[in-house]
């Protein structure tokens, strides 16, 4: 494959684990992988694997394989986040990819022990009761995923100046999964949107149960996920902010994506916040107003620095 030749990934037994990573993100991230395509060839493997890795432990945990324990498998995943951190190169291939990754871009490993500290949050807790008590999860489960990606991106400041953005933009990304999955993350028993605040307007997780068991929606329920919607946008700006300092063949891949997610914001809005029962996803249509121009515009650059190389 081309970007793996642009990233200098010769070995075929680690260009099958990229592969596989990229396949991940084709199948569960869709609007993510097509931000990636926005990036240039050289970086794309490297997007792939972290998303890959972070898939792999999160499926692992919300949808645990018949039979399996997910505690037990988290362990698993930490055992080999250890040795990638000591310099040995796992078997499979997601993490295989990973380790290369990490090397690379020299990737710290307090942000893949922060991300499974999270993970293993969601086996134990089911609900949060302000939004400064979920902060450490938030952190943990996205946040952090913004911070890996930064060095993947590449910044024209110091990257220190740089991870609010990033961090930021992972906060959004998460506060939108919340909004959006609500009636499923209920399902398998947890709670993500903080319960006092929910509470500010006559909202309990009886109620959102008794909304999602019916399908009926609830003024009160409407009220708090439209204050919640408001919130997440005010995220989005600060993840916005943090754009222009990363490198400019970079920006509009996280541009993208920032567009693309805060659409199912939009979305939910336009559902009149009823998402108990209906998933709100951003019309294929929009998907492409918003990347086919710049997907085109990326295509035409790149074909250009070849002619002139």
């Amino acid at each position: 494959m081309n970007e793996l030749d642009a990233a200098g990934i010769t070995e075929p037994a680690l260009r099958a684990a990229y592969i596989e990573c990229r396949r991940i993100n084709a199948h569960y991230g869709r609007t993510f992988f097509l931000a990636t395509r926005l990036l240039p060839s050289r970086a794309r493997p490297f997007a792939h694997a972290l998303y890959g890795f972070a898939r792999m432990a999160d499926e692992l945990v919300d949808n645990p394989a018949p039979g399996t324990d997910p505690a037990f498998a988290l362990d698993e995943v930490a055992r080999l986040v250890g040795q990638v951190f000591e310099g040995g190169t796992p078997a499979d291939p997601v993490p295989a990819a990973l380790a290369d990754t990490v090397r690379r871009h020299e990737l710290d490993r307090d942000l893949f022990d922060a991300f499974l500290r999270s993970m293993a949050m969601d086996l134990k807790v089911t609900e949060y009761a302000t939004y400064a008590d979920l902060k450490e999860y938030v952190h943990g489960s996205a946040e952090v995923i913004g911070l890996q990606m930064l060095p993947v991106f590449g910044t024209v400041v110091p990257i220190e100046e740089a991870e609010a953005g990033a961090a930021a933009l992972g906060e959004a990304f998460q506060l939108t999964n919340f909004l959006r999955d609500i009636g499923e993350d209920l399902d398998r028993g947890r709670l993500y949107l903080p319960t006092e605040e929910l509470a500010a307007f006559g909202v309990g997780r009886d109620l959102l149960e008794w909304s999602r068991t019916r399908g009926l929606p609830d003024r009160r329920v409407r009220r708090a996920l439209a204050v919640a919607v408001a919130r997440n946008r005010a995220v989005y700006r600060r993840a916005e902010a943090g754009i222009p300092l990363l490198r400019k063949e970079s920006r509009d891949c996280v541009r993208t994506a920032l567009v693309l997610y805060e659409g199912i914001l939009d979305e939910i809005a336009a559902l009149g916040y009823d998402v108990l029962n209906i998933r709100a996803v951003v019309p294929r249509r929009r998907r492409a107003a918003v990347a086919l121009p710049r997907l085109l515009t990326s295509a035409w650059s790149n074909s250009r620095l070849r002619v002139r190389s």
